[in-house]
């Protein structure tokens, strides 16, 4: 940490230390109770497979895509997964700022205080997300002693017992069918990338131009940072438009990079889309209370929570994610009921059929398309 010019520019370790220590406790279950609903996890996870992959038909038969482990975890588990995702992902872009920085007088001084304080930062943002992730197919894992991973890269699905535990209580729903729901919608994104072999690769590189494009310059970063602070509390300096409560991601980014996370929105919309309207295609087969599941979590979504934590969602551009699974699910079933799964499912042939943005709005856009339709 404190070596010439090697100084991290986030401390992980601290990153995974804050979030463990600031995260709230899960709901109370006895040891037997808590071994009953990870053993039942897994078995739905397991179930999952066969009735993601019968209803997708993304998987032809006889062909067995590589495989994935499925770990249930609690928070502290999540934490730790995904602090080792982001160091993985940002590598590059930390490398090019920590070789900035060190060629600077003081420099790598400047790295060790800063990164202690980006790990802090980073900590308190997960340990706000720890408790609300029902599951997450993580698909940029690097395999770890305590978390393997897929081979070459490949990814792992997290389902954290104790936010499932939680929510299924505040839901009241049945516990078997919720946990089974949730199962199906995290195997959809699984099937996902073991099923379309080009997914990852593509996301990643879009990702990893998004971050190269970053602004450099460290004093344009606070400036957007500020601004970004400023959203949250609703002050802005005399003189200046309202940005319209745009997150953080929106605030720190170039023109370049809008246009990089236009693409990344079209892809994350479809997706997390598929993946609700595959977990509710099942649903009627496997889950007899679906609908009412459906209902009270739609109803869940829609009520939000606090005021701080609502302003915490829109900055943090978790809103935005709530609109890519709404967006997304009217995309997939529009594209279904027009030309049928098989037809849908040219979206997985390349990333020149992946929608556009705008295509996400309108359906018949990508039909048209596609499948060269006249019409």
């Amino acid at each position: 940490m404190t070596s010439i010019g090697g100084a991290e520019m986030v401390d992980w370790n601290l990153a995974v230390a804050t979030a463990t220590r600031l995260v709230r406790p899960g709901p109370e279950v006895s040891r037997d109770e808590a071994r009953e609903v990870v053993a039942e996890l897994r078995r739905h996870a397991k179930a999952s497979e066969e009735h993601v992959r019968t209803f997708t038909r993304m998987i032809p038969e006889g062909h067995e895509p590589e495989d994935t482990p499925v770990l249930v975890v609690d928070r502290a588990g999540w934490i730790k997964a995904n602090v080792a995702g982001f160091r993985e992902l940002l590598k590059p872009l930390l490398e090019k700022m920590r070789e900035r920085r060190s060629a600077t007088p003081g420099g790598a001084v400047m790295g060790a205080v800063g990164g202690k304080v980006t790990g802090v930062e980073l900590g308190v943002l997960l340990s706000f997300l720890a408790s609300r992730v029902l599951g997450q197919y993580e698909t940029f894992a690097p395999a770890t002693r305590e978390m393997p991973a897929g081979d070459n890269g490949g990814g792992r699905l997290l389902l954290v017992a104790p936010n499932i535990v939680h929510v299924e209580r505040e839901l009241d729903v049945a516990p078997h069918d919720f946990r089974l729901w949730v199962a199906l919608h995290e195997e959809t994104h699984r099937t996902q990338f073991t099923g379309v072999p080009w997914l990852r690769e593509h996301l990643q590189g879009e990702i990893q131009s998004f971050l190269a494009a970053t602004d450099m310059d460290p004093m344009t970063v606070v400036e957007r940072l500020r601004e970004a602070a400023q959203s949250l509390v609703g002050a802005r300096p005399e003189g200046e438009e309202d940005e319209g409560g745009r997150s953080l991601v929106e605030l720190v980014q170039t023109p370049e990079q809008r246009e990089i996370l236009g693409r990344l929105t079209a892809v994350m919309s479809l997706l997390e889309g598929h993946a609700d309207y595959v977990m509710d295609g099942v649903g009627p087969l496997v889950v007899p209370s679906v609908a009412e599941i459906r209902e009270k979590f739609q109803q869940r979504r829609a009520r939000g929570a606090s005021r701080l934590d609502l302003a915490l969602r829109k900055l943090l551009g978790l809103d935005a994610k709530l609109r890519q699974y709404r967006d997304g699910e009217r995309f997939v079933r529009a594209v279904v009921e027009e030309v049928g799964m098989d037809g849908f499912n040219r979206v997985w042939t390349s990333p020149n059929t992946l929608p556009t943005k705008s295509e996400i709005a309108k359906p018949a856009d990508w039909v048209a398309r596609v499948h060269r339709k006249a019409e």
